[in-house]
């Protein structure tokens, strides 16, 4: 797989970086850059530690290696069970308690070590502002109703004892992460490519997306910035509707994507899913990532597709 390539910067030393989800889609891209240019990767690790630089914990249990977090210069925070399922009663409480309860426990452990990080990276998703139609948002932009949108919000919160013990912390709310390997789009291209793809109910909602090179390179920029803190949009700078992705991922493979696929088709097999991912509507903008000077690699979905 192709390392994402980080822009150098001559400021930007060594750093030793404790990263958890770091076998994800977005996780093991970032471990694989980082390596590459040098930084020392701890991998958090559900079993018992088999190298030195692995850190072992237990987020359902609530225990972790406090000894071999010591003396890290930052921590990323990418753990959490996969959305893409039917919401039961306990998928809805695995998906809530793998962010919540793993980010209570690090932000707990990291404010009582004596040499704490200087960051805290920690995952959230777009999907804190719930379903929201037209409306443009970006990171000053209220919290929004629904299951993701309170589990965000729990998210978050989570990380208070890290941020009151000094330690600098940034939620990355994380859009549709485009990758040909892994993701939603991976999910899509079989389809597409059969001539078979087509929009998702009225095709009006805005899908807020990102490239999978700009989100290592946004968190890779985020984790240099000393002054970065608070909530990051990691999101393109150019949403589009359901409608113009179908157009243009049909465009860029030269297949036909005619066929729609109703709202009622989409209830029935996805359940309550449905209505807050496939088909809500987020118009979001990276404007905190924008005024950092951050500059995206590829900021049109057709880029970010032919790439």
């Amino acid at each position: 797989m192709t390392i994402p390539v980080l822009h150098p910067h001559e400021s930007w030393t060594r750093m030793v970086i404790a990263i958890s989800g770091s076998s994800g889609l977005i996780g093991s891209a970032l471990v694989r850059a980082l390596d590459a240019h040098g930084h020392e990767i701890r991998p958090l690790v559900r079993r018992a530690a088999r190298t030195p630089l692995e850190i072992s914990w237990d987020p359902e249990g609530g225990t972790i290696d406090t000894s071999r977090l010591e003396g890290v210069d930052a921590v990323v925070n990418l753990a959490g069970e996969n959305i893409a399922q039917r919401w039961t009663g306990g998928a809805k409480r695995r998906i809530r308690d793998s962010r919540v309860k793993g980010t209570a426990l690090l932000a707990r452990t990291l404010a009582l070590l004596s040499a704490k990080p200087r960051a805290f990276l920690s995952g959230s998703a777009v999907g804190i502002y719930g379903d929201r139609g037209d409306e443009t948002l970006d990171e000053a932009s209220a919290p929004g109703s629904g299951f993701l949108a309170s589990v965000c919000k729990d998210w978050e919160a989570a990380t208070a004892p890290a941020s009151d013990a000094g330690i600098r912390v940034i939620h990355l709310r994380t859009g549709i992460v485009l990758s040909s390997t892994g993701g939603a789009l991976a999910k899509m291209l079989p389809v597409f490519r059969l001539g078979a793809g087509g929009r998702l109910g009225s095709g009006k909602q805005w899908m807020s997306w990102i490239s999978l090179t700009d989100h290592i390179e946004a968190t890779a920029s985020l984790l240099r910035n000393d002054s970065a803190a608070g909530a990051y949009n990691l999101v393109g700078p150019n949403p589009v509707t359901n409608a113009e992705f179908t157009r243009t991922l049909a465009n860029v493979l030269r297949r036909p994507a005619a066929l729609t696929v109703p709202r009622f088709a989409l209830a029935l097999a996805l359940g309550e899913m449905a209505d807050e991912t496939v088909l809500a509507s987020q118009r979001v903008r990276p404007r905190r990532l924008l005024e950092s000077g951050y500059a995206f690699g590829r900021p049109t979905l057709e880029a970010a597709l032919r790439a």
